[in-house]
C-alpha cells in the first residue's frame, strides 16, 4: 500500500465527480468512491491501484489481486503517475486568489473547488485521444477510444475485474489503416493515429523534448508540424499531458459553450474576446480552461 499526502487544496470527491462525467469510461472504474485503474509501468509489470481518500489530507493506493510491485522503484513510478495524474504537485492557491477575483472563474472556484486539472500522463495516449475527439460529440469519442482499447490494447482480469490498459505507441505503430478498419474511424485520423505512433515509437517524439523546445508556442509549433494535430489537440496535450499552464485551446466548442453559459450570452463568444478575458487568467490559462469545461458536465 502507498499513502500519498494532498494539498489542502484538493478534493477527491470533486475529482472522482470529474471523472464519472461518462459512463462508457473504459480505463478507469468507480465504485462507492473508490477509483480502480491499471497500469503499465516501464518494467512491465501492470499493477491494479484502488485509490481513495484517506482522511482529508492523504490518499491511499492499495495494489489488487497480488499484483502490488515489488520492486522500489516500482512503487516510486506509480507514487509519480498517481501525482502526475491528479497534479498534486501545483500549488492551487495563485490560481484560486486570481479566479475569486474574475467574473467568469469565481463561481467555478466555489463549486469545484479541490479540482484538479486532471492528466493523461502517457504522451501517445493524450495525442490519441485529441486526434480520436477531433470534430465529434465526446460520447462518440468515447466510444472509438473503448474500440481502440478493446481491440489493440492490453487488459488485466483481477479479482472478477477486467481492467484494460491503452496501448502503446509500439503496439500501433507496426499497424496499417487497414488493421484500424474495424474501430470504425475515419481514414484520415486512422493516418494521424498511426503517423504520431511512429514518430513516438521512433524517440523522434518525446515529453521531453517538447518541454525542452522553449515555451508554450515552441511546442504548440513542434506539434502542429505532425500531420493531424492543429492548434487544439496540441493545446490539449500541452495542458494535460505536458501541464504547461498556458497552454489555452482558444477555439475549443466547450470553452466558447460555458463562457456563454457563465455570462448568459446568446451567442457564443468570439475568439478575440476569449483571448481578451484571458489576459486577467495569466498564468493559468490551463487551469482557467479546465474549471470553465467542468461548468458543461
Amino acid at each position: 500500500m502507498l499513502r500519498l499526502s494532498v494539498p489542502e487544496e484538493f478534493s477527491f470527491a470533486e475529482n472522482v465527480k470529474y471523472l464519472s462525467r461518462s459512463s462508457n469510461e473504459c480505463l478507469s472504474r468507480i465504485d462507492n468512491q473508490r477509483l480502480y485503474k491499471a497500469v503499465p509501468l516501464e518494467s512491465g509489470a501492470t499493477p491494479v491501484m484502488e485509490i481513495s481518500a484517506e482522511g482529508s489530507d492523504a490518499l491511499k493506493v492499495r495494489f489488487l489481486g497480488g499484483t502490488a510491485p515489488s520492486r522500489k522503484r516500482d512503487r516510486e513510478e506509480v507514487a509519480r503517475y498517481v501525482r502526475d495524474w491528479f497534479d498534486l504537485d501545483t500549488d492551487l492557491r495563485p490560481f484560486y486568489e486570481m479566479a475569486r477575483r474574475d467574473a467568469l472563474l469565481q463561481g467555478t472556484v466555489d463549486s469545484f473547488y479541490g479540482l484538479r486539472n486532471i492528466g493523461i500522463p502517457d504522451l501517445f495516449e493524450a495525442l490519441a485521444w485529441g486526434i480520436i475527439g477531433q470534430q465529434i460529440n465526446l460520447a462518440f469519442a468515447y466510444t472509438l477510444k473503448r474500440r481502440l482499447v478493446e481491440q489493440f490494447g492490453r487488459h488485466v482480469d483481477c479479482e472478477g475485474e477486467r481492467y484494460l490498459v491503452f496501448p502503446s505507441a509500439r503496439d500501433i505503430a507496426g499497424l496499417t489503416v487497414q488493421d484500424l478498419e474495424g474501430i470504425r474511424m475515419t481514414r484520415n485520423k486512422s493516418e494521424y493515429l498511426l503517423g504520431t505512433a511512429q514518430l513516438i515509437a521512433s524517440g523522434e517524439l518525446t515529453k521531453e523534448g517538447l518541454r525542452a523546445s522553449g515555451g508554450v508556442k515552441a511546442a504548440e509549433k513542434r506539434l502542429v508540424g505532425i500531420r493531424g494535430i492543429g492548434p487544439w489537440t496540441a493545446n490539449y496535450v500541452l495542458m494535460r499531458c505536458l501541464r504547461m499552464p498556458d497552454a489555452f485551446p482558444v477555439n475549443d466548442v466547450g470553452l466558447q459553450n460555458a463562457v456563454k453559459h457563465v455570462l448568459g450570452m446568446d451567442r457564443k463568444p468570439a475568439a478575440k474576446e476569449l483571448l481578451a478575458w484571458a489576459e486577467g487568467w495569466k498564468p493559468w490559462l490551463s487551469y482557467a480552461t479546465f474549471y470553465l469545461w467542468r461548468v458543461l458536465y
